[in-house]
């Protein structure tokens, strides 16, 4: 087991103390090595990043690391202006070391090198390695601004390797970064000499973890390997769950059934007591005050008995489910436009290629971040006959920021999809996609980001008639584990053609999908 590098005891944290705390009594031990956390959006992930880091401090409880924890400087990740030196952390040191090499002997300019005489050198055979898209030469004087936002995040990523520091903290690092600077990004974390400990919705960056941390219904629990291995276990204990539910059930049931028969048999015996103290002359008269409390003393207790037994067998099936994870999926009926496949719908058209899109057909578009995909999108709903065109009106979009009426209810903005379908059969249709009860009648600016997800998707798949082509740009951005999967349980049930554009090599591969197509640098689609 390795050592520990992180501990957190009864953690809790409230941005407000008025407020529930948004973290509450978490106690938990991280190993050495790469742990990511991974749980719902708006759970708390990157709070708990910012109580390990030291940027907040907790409400009560206490984080114990085995040394500095060095995170991502998102100010100057935000600060077009800033130098590539200054983002790596070293900024200073190398103006200390200007100054020793022009004469200085301020003992506060050896004080701010110390051992680190190689900074610059150090720094610059670090880039030249995670990020071979720079030039060396002047790397460290350049603007972060003129960066492109792989570039900009390994930068990063290499500054906390030039830290040092025992422990290293990054924030869903793979956000928007194509392929390429995800390979690159996924090296870099594989060859991590010290502890990093990552929140992400990554699978492919999850799956090079040593540890999972699960943070889910107010605690946090560590599994050991990485991210296959914790969805394994996570089923296994499911399905154990479920079994467990079941053999609850069938015991609390046959409680109930042994209950009912000891109560029929007691109301027969009284029944046949009364009738038989009718007939026997002599016998005990119904009206004997002792033989009367006798009587019913007994029924008492063994109706006591039965009740405790089953009262006993609800707390277990109570426990139970407890135990079963209230992680909901969606489930929806088959939505089949009625598109003869092979029918025509839209093209893509980059160079010399043009690329059919038709009925049923799923192909995917990509390519690194900034050689157009999003523009070529748009021209195609646009109908740029020179980039692409569109032959169908019943479509749907998704863009990454999922533009939705925001001052509109939920249920109107899924009922202006579906004009003819009355609100409470919509209402019926949310609740398969999770959206149920008062959320129904929110305002849509009002919402978390994972259900804007699925109160955008709910709209265009619910919608009558249903889309013959659903068009995605990155709807994997900013989602959480269970919305993916929602999303691919989604699309599964949906017959008509789909153009997506996505980075996530997890979404794409469980698409089934056709076709895939990269948009390169120079404006080309060639087939992948």
């Amino acid at each position: 087991m390795p050592a520990p590098s992180l501990v957190l005891d009864d953690l809790t944290f409230a941005f407000d103390p008025h407020d529930a705390p948004l973290l509450d009594g978490l106690n938990a031990t991280f190993p050495t090595g790469r742990t990511g956390i991974v749980g719902r959006n708006g759970i708390g992930k990157s709070t708990l990043l910012r109580l390990v880091s030291g940027k907040l401090r907790p409400t009560r409880g206490s984080v114990t690391a085995t040394g500095a924890v060095a995170h991502l400087r998102q100010d100057l990740l935000r600060r077009p202006g800033t130098r590539v030196a200054e983002l790596l952390g070293i900024a200073d040191t190398l103006a200390a070391l200007a100054r020793i090499e022009a004469g200085s002997v301020d003992a506060a300019d050896f004080d701010a090198v110390g051992n680190d005489w190689d900074a610059a050198a150090r720094a610059t055979a670090l880039l030249a390695r995670r990020v071979p898209s720079l030039d060396p030469d002047g790397a460290l004087t350049r603007r972060v601004g003129s960066l492109s936002g792989g570039e900009l995040m390994l930068v990063a990523l290499v500054g906390l390797e030039l830290s040092r520091a025992p422990i290293a903290v990054l924030d869903e690092p793979t956000n928007n970064l194509d392929a390429a600077a995800r390979a690159r990004l996924y090296g870099a974390v594989e060859e991590w000499p010290r502890t990093l400990i990552v929140v992400s919705h990554d699978v492919e960056l999850l799956r090079r973890m040593d540890a999972i941390a699960e943070l889910r219904a107010g605690a946090l629990r560590v599994f050991g390997g990485n991210y296959d291995l914790y969805t394994e276990q996570v089923a296994a204990e499911a399905e154990a769950a479920a079994r467990g539910v079941r053999a609850a059930e069938g015991a609390l049931r046959a409680e109930q059934r042994q209950r009912d028969q000891v109560q029929t048999a007691m109301a027969r015996r009284a029944r046949a007591n009364a009738a038989s103290h009718r007939r026997v002359a002599g016998g005990p008269r119904l009206s004997d005050p002792t033989g009367k409390a006798a009587a019913e003393g007994r029924r008492a207790a063994e109706n006591k008995r039965a009740a405790e037994k089953v009262a006993r067998a609800r707390e277990r099936l109570l426990s139970a489910e407890e135990a079963v994870r209230d992680d909901d999926s969606i489930r929806i009926d088959l939505v089949d436009p009625g598109t003869a496949r092979g029918r025509r719908l839209a093209e893509l058209v980059a160079g010399e290629r043009v690329v059919h899109v038709t009925g049923g057909r799923r192909v995917a578009l990509a390519g690194d971040n900034g050689v157009g995909k999003t523009t070529l999108l748009r021209a195609v709903l646009a109908g740029d006959g020179g980039r692409g065109r569109l032959f169908t009106r019943r479509y749907a979009y998704l863009d990454q920021h999922l533009a939705l009426d925001d001052d509109a209810s939920v249920l109107d903005v899924v009922r202006a999809a579906a004009p003819g379908v009355p609100p409470g059969e919509i209402r019926n249709r949310l609740a398969r996609f999770l959206v149920r009860g008062a959320m129904v009648d929110q305002r849509v600016g009002t919402v978390s980001g994972g259900e804007r997800f699925r109160v955008a998707l709910a709209a265009a798949l619910l919608a009558d008639p249903p889309p013959e082509l659903l068009i995605l740009d990155e709807p994997t951005n900013n989602l959480d584990l269970p919305s993916v999967g929602q999303l691919v349980a989604a699309l599964r049930s949906y017959r008509g053609a789909l153009l997506v554009v996505s980075h996530d090599a997890h979404l794409l591969a469980a698409l089934d999908l056709d076709e895939t197509v990269r948009l390169t640098a120079e404006g080309e689609l060639v087939a992948e």
